[in-house]
């Protein structure tokens, strides 16, 4: 199930921006870091801070995920070539609702590693929220490790 990953255009640029700030705000809300009533202003704010020049921004790099001609998801990722690790971190992924649960994220994410070797990269490192449970089980399947664990406590 081949995928290909293509340099974002601006039209899926909005699109991509729009529902990341959406979707990092309500993790954060779910996650227990934010109030329901602040958290699409801190992330757009975030993202502002992040992306200053959208998606032109140096060493931040938008993918586009394209099967069949349409845009079934993205992958952003940072990495800075002059850094001896050589190591991209992954921003945000994300696959269509209706292309989820067939195999495009898992797709993805080897065409991605293919990619990250073409440019010299040596590691691959992301964030995912640990009420996220179908993604860390892809992540792990495709071999990545935690690397750090955040816990918390309610005290009632």
């Amino acid at each position: 199930m081949a995928v290909r990953l293509m340099k974002m255009c601006e039209v899926v640029y909005e699109d991509f921006i729009s529902n990341t700030i959406k979707e990092f705000a309500k993790n954060q809300v779910k996650a227990g870091k934010w109030k329901e009533e602040e958290a699409i202003q801190k992330a757009a704010e975030i993202y502002m801070k992040l992306l200053p020049q959208g998606r032109n921004t140096e060493q931040n790099y938008m993918l586009a995920i394209v099967k069949y001609d349409q845009t079934i998801g993205w992958l952003w990722y940072f990495y800075d070539e002059s850094k001896l690790q050589k190591e991209a971190f992954i921003y945000d992924f994300h696959i269509r609702l209706k292309y989820q649960k067939k195999g495009y994220g898992k797709a993805s994410l080897v065409a991605f590693e293919e990619l990250a070797k073409e440019k010299g990269i040596r590691k691959i490192s992301l964030h995912v929220f640990a009420h996220n449970e179908r993604a860390l089980n892809m992540y792990k399947m495709l071999g990545f490790k935690s690397t750090n664990i955040s816990m918390t406590k309610k005290i009632m």
